[in-house]
């Protein structure tokens, strides 16, 4: 009854995106093996009992002067609400626009899709092929008792100067960081200051590939880190 009384509790939005979106289901390899539900998907109970893992993306859209837009997500989110994180996180859809595999089109599709439902940034302001691929990683975290990620997901680099027009019921807030402020945010989230809390897969990000990639996105080198054959389990 707990579980049902949730339900009818969550957000009207965010309702229909969990039970109409169907995500990608994966295999540790990242080889398509069906799709399912993003509700069904994020249950932790299915990621424990049936290693329920789908696929994912996220996005770090740097501006001209090199720092990183941060989004804080939304009240309504039903996995972690109001973690600050990178520009966009979300999944590619069983759909055949976003399940193209080469050129890892259908996940840069789902990206371009995604930054305008969420920052309104128009996909001509950033077409796919501005997108980099950079690198893949396998992760788990849960959000609370009910819900939590199990995700594949494709880390997407992009130098863009775009306007920003962010949805509510996807987005709290935006900010620009350069690498200082960041660093400072992360020790605020570290020493839960100001109830600031990071996504755990920026953190994942942060402590793993960023600020390598950063120097790249700086001296304009970034195709030449891409490994997308590599997998990191960071589980």
């Amino acid at each position: 009854m707990e579980a049902i009384a949730d339900d009818a509790a969550m957000d009207a939005v965010q309702r229909r995106l969990m039970f109409e979106d169907e995500c990608i289901l994966v295999d540790e390899q990242d080889n398509v093996v069906g799709h399912e539900s993003k509700y069904n998907c994020h249950l932790m109970e299915n990621i424990e009992s049936q290693n329920v893992l789908h696929r994912a993306f996220s996005v770090f859209l740097f501006n001209s002067k090199f720092e990183l837009l941060l989004q804080q997500r939304s009240a309504t989110k039903v996995t972690f609400p109001l973690v600050w994180t990178n520009t966009c996180c979300s999944h590619p859809l069983y759909r055949e626009s976003e399940l193209v595999e080469e050129n890892f089109l259908g996940v840069r599709n789902a990206a371009q899709r995604k930054l305008f439902d969420e920052l309104g940034i128009p996909a001509e302001d950033l077409p796919v092929d501005r997108f980099t691929p950079l690198g893949r990683m396998l992760y788990k975290a849960p959000s609370d008792g009910k819900w939590g990620e199990h995700e594949v997901d494709y880390l997407l680099f992009v130098v863009a100067d775009v306007k920003l027009l962010p949805n509510p019921d996807e987005v709290a807030d935006v900010k620009y960081v350069n690498r200082e402020q960041l660093k400072e945010l992360l020790e605020k989230a570290d020493a839960s200051e100001e109830g600031v809390k990071l996504s755990p897969w920026f953190r994942l990000v942060v402590d793993n590939f960023l600020m390598k990639w950063w120097d790249c996105v700086e001296s304009g080198t970034l195709p030449e880190v891409a490994d997308m054959k590599t997998i990191h389990k960071l589980v």
